[in-house]
């Protein structure tokens, strides 16, 4: 597991989240910390290392 921050696509609060490091490719929703709205979130990793990293509005 390795911790990424962004920034919330809805407060622009800067959050963090957990990412299992040893899956390829991620694809999910979950809620802000801070506004509790929903995010998709798409990540790619490789070499245990995370290559893309996306968060994004659902309602776009």
């Amino acid at each position: 597991m390795q911790e990424h921050f962004f920034q919330c696509p809805y407060c622009w609060e800067s959050i963090s989240m957990l990412v299992d490091i040893s899956q390829n490719y991620q694809n999910y929703i979950e809620d802000c910390e801070v506004c509790c709205n929903p995010i998709q979130v798409e990540i790619s990793t490789e070499n245990q290392e995370i290559t893309s990293f996306n968060a994004k509005n659902i309602e776009q």
